[in-house]
C-alpha cells in the first residue's frame, strides 16, 4: 500500500513547503490538476527536481488531446499521468502507448465512467484504477463525508486500484479494510491538518500497522 499526498490548490512554494515536512510518510506525490492548471509543467518539473525519489504523480485528468498532454507530463519528470476513464477508448489508449513508450505508469481516474465503459476498460493490464469521489461531491453534498467511495474490485490481473475523495484518518480505516487498495490518496487530510506532519505520520502508521497485521 502506497500513501499518496494530493497537492491542490496552493503554489507551487507552497506545495514544496509542505510535502518537505512529510516526506518520510508519503509514497507518491500527486501534482494535483489546480497546480498543473494554474502553473503548468513547471509544476511537476519542481516537485520532481526537489523530490527526485519519489514517485511523481500528474494529474491532468486527460480527455482529449491524449499523446501531447502524456508527452508534457512524462518530459517534465512524472512517472505517472491520470486520463479520464470515461474518455474516448482511442484517446485512453493512446495514454497507454505515451506511457509504455517512456516506461511509465497511467491512472485511469473512474469519475462519472458507466458501467459500460468499467467493462471495456477491465481488458487493459498494468494500469492504476481509481476510484474517485469528486470535490464537488464532498463539497456541494452530494455524498456526507465520504461514504459514497469504496474501493473497487477489477478484472484486470495487473490492474491496481487506488482511493481518492475527502479521506480522513476516521474514514482511512474502513478504506484499507474494505479492499487494501494499492494506493490511498490524501489530500486535505494533510496539507490542511493544524499539523501536517503529525497527520502524515498518523497515516503512515496506521498503513504499516495494517500491513503488518495482514502480513503484507
Amino acid at each position: 500500500m502506497n500513501i499518496q499526498l494530493a497537492l491542490d490548490r496552493l503554489s507551487i512554494e507552497e506545495a514544496v513547503s509542505i510535502t518537505r515536512k512529510v516526506a518520510p510518510y508519503i509514497d507518491w506525490i500527486e501534482v494535483g490538476t489546480s497546480l498543473i492548471k494554474e502553473f503548468g509543467m513547471e509544476s511537476v518539473r519542481s516537485l520532481k527536481r526537489t523530490f527526485p525519489d519519489k514517485k511523481i504523480v500528474a494529474d491532468i485528468k486527460t480527455f482529449d488531446n491524449a499523446v501531447y498532454e502524456f508527452e508534457l507530463c512524462f518530459s517534465a519528470g512524472a512517472d505517472i499521468a491520470t486520463v479520464i476513464g470515461a474518455a474516448p477508448l482511442v484517446s485512453i489508449e493512446a495514454c497507454l502507448e505515451v506511457a509504455n513508450r517512456h516506461g511509465k505508469q497511467v491512472m485511469i481516474d473512474l469519475l462519472n465512467t458507466s458501467k459500460e465503459q468499467l467493462d471495456v476498460l477491465s481488458k487493459y493490464e498494468d494500469v492504476i484504477v481509481c476510484a474517485h469521489l469528486s470535490k464537488d461531491q464532498q463539497e456541494r453534498g452530494g455524498e456526507n463525508g465520504n461514504s459514497g467511495l469504496h474501493v473497487p474490485s477489477f478484472p484486470g490481473k495487473s490492474v491496481k486500484v487506488a482511493v481518492a475523495g475527502g479521506i480522513t484518518i476516521d474514514s482511512f480505516t474502513k478504506i484499507i479494510k474494505e479492499g487494501n487498495p494499492h494506493v490511498v490518496i490524501i489530500g486535505s487530510g494533510i496539507t490542511k491538518a493544524d499539523n501536517p506532519m503529525d497527520a502524515a505520520k498518523t497515516f503512515y502508521e496506521m498503513a504499516n500497522q495494517y500491513k503488518e497485521h495482514n502480513h503484507e
